[in-house]
């Protein structure tokens, strides 16, 4: 039986999604937490990795068992035996064929992004900061130029295992006041820190030391070397999973800006 999982977690205080050999991962957690219910070892498939210090929203993954319990059980019990900061939302069987990572057909991250001469200490962690005011209307424009079909390697960290750099983004957009920014994006896929280097990107566009035609020239010269540094994971949130309905799973997408704006 094949089950599939939606997960909220907290990054911070885990070396990412993956599992480590000290058993720091996100993974390391859920497979521990889930094998106390199964009854047997369980091996997890996430939809994306996300990195040290990144958080997410809505994680989706699967596992097989041969152990039958309620749905609730899966999320219920599960969660009974996790860290405070990562939480099954919801459980589903699924068909065989369904696949967390190779089933979806996009992704969605978002960055919370707090504005203000002053670091955040209640959101230390959750958000990413930065102290120069930034011109939103500028980075909107940037953003833009980032939507369609591109070759994103001014944007591809250098570790990046990709079989291509070549994404279609199907929204990039900053909105938010008083701020509080949130920068969103939506792709078939990312490559490695891409959204953290695309809103480095859009802050150093924002602070006026680039005008908004710089996100072009940054995607024709393909050359990272020639992009601003990689922002902060602290305000990094993977948001949302796209699947076909045809696997009539629960919410697999949800939006940063209804909690924090």
């Amino acid at each position: 039986m094949r089950i599939a999982l939606g997960l909220e977690y907290d990054g911070k205080g885990f070396c990412g999604w993956q599992s480590q050999s000290n058993g720091c991962g996100i993974q390391d957690r859920l497979q521990s937490a889930l094998a106390i219910l199964a009854g047997h070892k369980v091996a997890v498939i996430a939809a994306g990795r996300t990195d040290t210090g990144v958080h997410a929203l809505c994680q989706v993954v699967h596992f097989d068992t041969s152990t039958s319990r309620p749905l609730t059980a899966w999320v219920r019990g599960v969660n009974a035996h996790l860290p405070a900061g990562v939480r099954v939302l919801w459980a589903q069987v699924v068909d065989e064929h369904f696949h967390a990572r190779f089933s979806a057909y996009e992704r969605s991250y978002q960055y919370f992004l707090i504005n203000r001469s002053v670091a955040p200490a209640v959101m230390s962690g959750k958000a990413g900061w930065f102290h120069h005011p930034l011109d939103l209307p500028a980075m909107q424009k940037a953003a833009g130029f980032l939507l369609g079909e591109h070759d994103f390697s001014a944007f591809r960290a250098a570790e990046c295992q990709a079989k291509s750099p070549v994404k279609i983004m199907g929204r990039a957009d900053v909105s938010g006041a008083d701020g509080r920014l949130v920068f969103s994006f939506r792709a078939n896929a990312f490559l490695h820190h891409q959204v953290r280097n695309m809103v480095g990107a859009l802050v150093y566009i924002g602070k006026g030391s680039y005008p908004p035609e710089f996100m072009l020239e940054l995607m024709q010269r393909k050359d990272r070397k020639l992009a601003p540094p990689t922002f902060a994971p602290d305000g990094l949130y993977l948001t949302g999973i796209g699947y076909d309905d045809k696997w009539n799973l629960p919410e697999t997408r949800r939006d940063l800006s209804r909690i924090f704006i």
